[in-house]
């Protein structure tokens, strides 16, 4: 409703200044012909009152911005001055309009009484149209039912449920457009007929280009019925919104295995607990609880089981997330690559989860937790999405830990040192 203004002060409410203009124009122009036709002098005058009183106030408005009470006003203001329904001619609604033209010339210029008649019986199909549009309109509930999960560039399905409250007048030819930030999306729902107090549902099919957060503000509904001569529309505000997780690509070559990253420490990547590593001969030493009777009965001889280390099955995954300026990058170059390194991190977190593996993303300003199972790679995803541009002048948030495999993942330029392998996107 207002838009923002250089140097970082407060919006200018548009909505309020366009009023106080206007009515000094009208004021200003009744004055003028108030003096035109020479009436008394405290009629032109109270006009002339009225022209310095809403300037004054456009200004006074302008002086203090946006406060609360100018922003209880803007709203106000919109939704007096915003029309409850768009009404639209189609291609051929136009057409009709330039023949009910060219018919009430007709009419006009020959006094014919059968062009009279036909002139109304076509303004009577606008007025039909009209009634029967708007009753189609009314009583309509519409709600919107987002996808459980998003990803970037992948095309999932919106739900969307339409409820005719009427009692006994069905609702014909609707259609269904989903706004986000107030502009339709590419795709929209579309119902033949909604019976009188019935609910009916449908989805259409869209793709989010990006990752991030995706703000819905609302839905509109508009219908063609009766004659497609006109397309009216209403808007219900609906806010709502979805995040949209990086893309996951498969991995065609996965990382090597961490096994035996712990360098030359006495049997690193052993212990009595972590994921199962393989059976062998009993020592002396080792615990009788880690017999593994099967493989004794089977073979004769005593066998224990192996326990990879913990340590072993972690990895930290670094993502540089910087680029020149920070957010303000408007390089559409820089920006589709560290969307890939951005997918490329998520991919590879997937595919380690996937495999039982501990992981941990570090970007610049940010860390995440420890990812353990599935059920946490959700969150991680999350974090992922709504992850930051940052400058490069900000460092990461975390270093490599001994005994950790880590992965840098860049998008360009050189890799930072000290990070680990590095993938490029």
């Amino acid at each position: 409703m207002a838009s923002s203004s250089p140097g970082g002060a407060a919006p200018y409410p548009r909505i309020t200044v366009t009023v106080f203009v206007v009515l000094a124009a009208i004021a200003a122009l009744l004055g003028l012909v108030l003096l035109a036709l020479r009436q008394s002098a405290w009629m032109w005058g109270a006009a002339l009152l009225a022209v310095v009183m809403a300037v004054g106030n456009a200004f006074g408005v302008v002086r203090r911005r946006a406060t609360d009470d100018v922003r209880r006003t803007e709203a106000r203001l919109g939704r007096w001055f915003t029309p409850p329904r768009r009404l639209r001619p189609t291609r051929e609604g136009w057409w009709f309009i330039a023949i009910n033209f060219l018919v009430g010339l007709a009419a006009m210029n020959t006094g014919n009484n059968l062009l009279y008649l036909l002139l109304g019986m076509q303004l009577s199909l606008i007025l039909a149209s009209g009634i029967l549009s708007e009753s189609t309109l009314v009583g309509l509930e519409v709600t919107r039912v987002p996808p459980a999960s998003v990803q970037a560039g992948v095309p999932v399905l919106v739900g969307v449920t339409v409820k005719n409250g009427k009692r006994r007048f069905p609702s014909f030819s609707v259609e269904v457009e989903d706004l986000i930030e107030g502009e339709p999306l590419d795709k929209r729902c579309w119902f033949l007929k909604v019976p009188a107090g019935r609910t009916q549902r449908t989805a259409y099919r869209h793709q989010f280009p990006r990752r991030g957060l995706q703000r819905f503000s609302g839905l509109r509904l508009a219908t063609r019925f009766p004659f497609a001569l006109f397309r009216k529309s209403r808007e219900i505000a609906q806010p709502g919104e979805v995040v949209v997780l990086p893309r996951l690509h498969p991995i065609d070559r996965p990382p090597l295995p961490l096994r035996g990253l712990l360098g030359d420490e006495p049997q690193g990547r052993l212990s009595r607990r972590g994921e199962f590593w393989g059976l062998r001969e009993l020592r002396d030493g080792d615990d009788q609880r880690d017999v593994h009777w099967p493989a004794t009965a089977k073979r004769g001889r005593m066998m224990v089981r192996e326990h990879e280390r913990e340590e072993a099955r972690r990895v930290t995954l670094f993502l540089d997330n910087a680029l020149p300026g920070g957010a303000a990058c408007d390089d559409e170059g820089r920006l589709a690559g560290l969307e890939r390194a951005v997918s490329l991190c998520a991919s590879l977190a997937a595919w380690y989860v996937a495999r039982g593996y501990g992981v941990r993303v570090v970007a610049r300003g940010e860390a995440s937790p420890w990812t353990h199972g599935p059920h946490q790679l959700e969150r991680l995803l999350r974090q992922l999405a709504l992850l930051p541009t940052v400058d490069e002048a900000v460092p990461f948030s975390g270093s490599p830990e001994p005994g950790v495999e880590s992965l840098c993942v860049v998008h360009g330029g050189a890799a930072p040192a000290g990070l680990g392998r590095v993938m490029a996107a």
